[in-house]
């Protein structure tokens, strides 16, 4: 089931099973405990983010091959830091550059999972029966923070506002058995620029949330946001970063597309 999260034409917040590009169908419930799919269909007025995280959690260096092109080792343990909620941005709002971080803004794609129930000290055999479900995330970073001015940790520069984009739905397991085995990508202006699978990452979905999950209460609604494959664009020579008036574009097989434009801040 692709499952969105939406405004109607009046500016109320629903849940619904996607008919079309233009409606959906009403959801009675809650995603996170027991819902149904109604039969009433409603117009969708604006698209949101699927969920609204209580916690976003990220993975560095999750990929073999991106590990490769900026010259680090592969890590022994998941490499963890958090993106602030504020960060969070609906499917076709922008990604605003913000003025205290004007240059080297860079995309990655990810494939973001979301917990459905409590998990904690989860085994890893058992890991994916606490996935809610799947969708695209853009791990957006400031990388002149990242790696400058956050005092030596990656948060401040992967929190600013509108730097995580989620969307357009939310997949449920039944269509997504493995997620170790997606196509995934960013194209930017038309151009691909990050092009990998899921089956690239070092530590594989079921083994991140295990570990996440270790003496730590992962909370429904959390996000966890697996890492990015290569072709990030401080690592390009030369380097691409966002600018002004960029449209950047996150697929991933069996999910969908996410889009968003960019903007400086004014």
């Amino acid at each position: 089931m692709k499952i969105i999260r939406f405004q109607d034409n009046a500016g109320d917040v629903h849940y619904g099973e996607r008919v079309d590009e233009g409606s959906a169908r009403l959801i009675e419930g809650t995603i996170f405990e027991t819902f149904r799919v109604t039969d009433r269909v409603v117009r969708i007025g604006k698209l949101l983010a699927p969920v609204e995280p209580r916690t976003i959690l990220c993975i560095g260096l999750n990929y073999r091959r991106h590990a490769e092109e900026t010259g680090a080792q592969l890590p022994e343990h998941p490499v963890l830091f958090i993106k602030a909620a504020n960060a969070l941005v609906h499917p076709g709002d922008p990604i605003v550059i913000p003025k205290v971080a004007p240059q080297q803004v860079d995309y990655e794609c990810e494939l973001a999972v979301v917990i459905g129930k409590p998990a904690k000290n989860v085994e890893r055999q058992h890991a994916l029966d606490y996935v809610l479900g799947y969708t695209c995330a853009n791990d957006v970073s400031a990388r002149r923070w990242q790696k400058e001015g956050g005092g030596k940790q990656w948060c401040r520069g992967k929190s600013f506002d509108t730097f995580c984009p989620l969307g357009p739905c939310l997949v449920t397991p039944d269509e997504v058995p493995d997620p170790n085995t997606l196509a995934i990508k960013t194209v930017l202006n038309d151009q691909t620029m990050q092009e990998s699978n899921t089956a690239d990452m070092i530590f594989d979905v079921p083994s991140l949330i295990s570990f996440l999950s270790q003496g730590t209460t992962l909370l429904p609604g959390t996000v966890i946001l697996t890492g990015t494959p290569q072709g990030v664009g401080f690592a390009r020579n030369p380097p691409v970063f966002l600018k002004n008036g960029d449209n950047v574009a996150i697929e991933i097989e069996r999910i969908g597309t996410l889009v968003n434009p960019v903007l400086e801040e004014t």
